[in-house]
């Protein structure tokens, strides 16, 4: 591969990406209903958390949301049954901003809503392929460590990164600096059991891709599974940062904690939600997260990580990770609903 060529293409991506999203979050002022006793805040059942509008698209098409409003400045797409999406824009900062805008605006009452975090993302070969979704159950900060250059690194290391407060990459971090989030077993459970026959979409040129991977799962179509996720400003790629992310996922969890899916925003958003759980503002255990698989994290045999980064989103995984996560939420989402009379009190158990 041409890696040139293939950085061309995937650039303009790239800019695609951060142009959809910067014009999604652009809004007018604030509006909601009012009353004589002043705004009348909406209470919302479903909310659908995207980072781009490449993802936000597909999903409001799926799940029919036609009424746009704004709220402190972000827009909120709703329909009539009180099921809602936001496009929080790209990394923590993007993310952080839009869902604080969110929690505390006047305009929704979130006591009772259950949450979907849902976004595409890369994807260990080792644990699935092009186009699968991945609930998880951790959510890590991949970001939390100290770096040194992998030229100056000890021989002996793997990559150069290694947790804040430690002296190498095998030693477990401290526990301010472990960046970690547990979801509620019980949504998790609920959200696997309501998406597990989805009938994922598949392509020709994603199942071309695939078979350069010798092994399953990454040679497999795709499934509804259950794996954890890593989060970072930083977009990582290859064989060596694809090992920190597995070791980095034990590390933090346990060994509870298995590394599948590679993201941006999913800690900062979960930071929001948590402290405004803390504030009485919503219900922490109502809050899942899936990922879908727009590309490979590391590469296949025989392939440079260099190749396989810049030539990743040309594997046919973007449009699949898209639609397949809009296919993903979207039982989950009419499950909530139509089991209101159930769901309003809590996730059910079973």
């Amino acid at each position: 591969m041409n890696a040139m060529k293939a950085m061309t293409g995937m650039q303009r991506l790239a800019l695609a990406l951060v142009a959809a999203c910067s014009h999604h979050a652009a809004a007018p002022s604030d509006s909601s209903t009012t009353s004589p006793d002043g705004p009348v805040a909406r209470a919302i059942k479903v909310m659908v958390i995207d980072m781009s509008s490449i993802e936000g698209g597909r999903v409001v098409s799926a799940l029919g949301l036609p009424d746009v409003t704004t709220a402190n400045g972000v827009t909120v797409n709703c329909k009539g049954d009180d099921v809602c999406e936001i496009v929080t824009g790209m990394g923590y900062a993007n993310a952080a901003s839009s869902m604080t805008a969110l929690v505390y605006s006047r305009a929704f009452d979130l006591t009772k809503t259950y949450f979907i975090i849902g976004g595409i993302a890369g994807i260990d070969p080792e644990q699935g392929t092009l186009g699968t979704a991945a609930w998880a159950r951790f959510a890590v900060d991949y970001g939390y460590s100290y770096e040194l250059d992998a030229r100056e690194m000890p021989a002996a290391w793997p990559y150069g990164y290694f947790g804040i407060g430690t002296t190498s990459p095998t030693a477990p971090p401290a526990a301010g600096y472990r960046g970690t989030f547990q979801l509620d077993e019980q949504m998790l459970q609920a959200a696997l059991h309501a998406t597990q026959s989805v009938q994922l979409e598949d392509s020709m040129t994603a199942q071309t891709a695939r078979a350069m991977y010798s092994s399953a799962p990454a040679d497999q179509p795709p499934v509804v599974t259950q794996c954890d996720v890593v989060s970072a400003d930083t977009w990582f790629a290859g064989s060596a940062l694809t090992e920190r992310a597995r070791d980095w996922m034990q590390l933090a969890t346990n060994g509870a904690g298995t590394y599948c899916t590679s993201a941006q925003e999913d800690n900062a958003t979960l930071e929001v939600l948590a402290r405004a759980a803390t504030a009485g503002k919503l219900d922490f255990s109502r809050v899942s997260l899936v990922r879908t698989a727009s590309d490979f994290s590391a590469p296949y045999p025989g392939q440079t990580d260099a190749d396989g980064l810049v030539g990743s989103l040309g594997d046919g995984g973007l449009v699949l990770s898209v639609d397949n996560l809009a296919a993903t939420i979207a039982p989950l989402v009419q499950t909530i609903v139509t089991g209101w009379s159930t769901w309003q009190a809590g996730v059910p158990a079973g």
